[in-house]
């Protein structure tokens, strides 16, 4: 018992000394007609609400509430949503959801993919003064602790962490996939490979 008061203790001091990225950007092509005018993590899921309440609620549960979500793909939705949704945060304890559309801050350069959304909005993350920053996609349906996640990087001292779950060899064909070693450390990543790598003690699977 006293040794779970304290994880939840380092758990909490983890995630008050986080601050959150998602990606919100992407179309989301597969989706066809369902984003022609809004982005995918605008689509609706479950009536009134949207795939981007996933992330957020993921966060909010896991008690990170210094949130950015960058923006750009046909966003009015998505802002819409987001400001008569979650504007529930206490801005007097620097609680906040924070949308950052794309201003071309770097460059005359729209964001051109996931790593380069995160560039162009290093100066905001680094003004958060928050030792760990955590990067997430909005069009993601899941349910998630971060709070577990950072608790097991800080402990193994690694320089990144990555979630993944584990999917057969066949679906991991579709996905991009991680290589680990016998100590989960990650030495290759595919995206969409022909033959996917099977994760350490099963082949029959690969973490995606």
């Amino acid at each position: 018992m006293i040794q779970d008061q304290h994880s939840d203790r380092f758990i909490s001091t983890l995630t008050k000394n986080t601050v959150a990225i998602i990606l919100a950007g992407g179309r989301g092509s597969r989706l066809k007609s369902l984003t022609d005018w809004r982005a995918k993590p605008a689509v609706q899921f479950g009536g009134k609400f949207r795939i981007i309440d996933f992330p957020l609620s993921n966060c909010i549960n896991s008690g990170i509430r210094r949130i950015n979500v960058a923006t750009q793909y046909k966003a009015q939705s998505l802002i819409q949503h987001i400001q008569r949704g979650w504007g529930f945060l206490r801005g007097e304890f620097n609680e906040y959801v924070n949308i950052i559309p794309a201003q071309q801050r770097v460059s005359e350069e729209w964001y051109k993919g996931t790593a380069d959304a995160v560039y162009q909005n290093v100066d905001l993350l680094r003004e958060g003064c928050a030792e760990y920053i955590l990067i997430l996609a909005g069009d993601h349906i899941y349910k998630m602790d971060y709070g577990k996640m950072l608790a097991t990087h800080a402990r193994s001292n690694a320089d990144m962490t990555i979630a993944c779950i584990n999917v057969s060899l066949e679906e991991a064909k579709g996905f991009g996939v991680l290589a680990v070693d016998e100590t989960d450390r990650v030495i290759e990543f595919a995206e969409k490979p022909t033959n996917p790598k099977h994760m350490p003690g099963d082949e029959t699977k690969a973490f995606a």
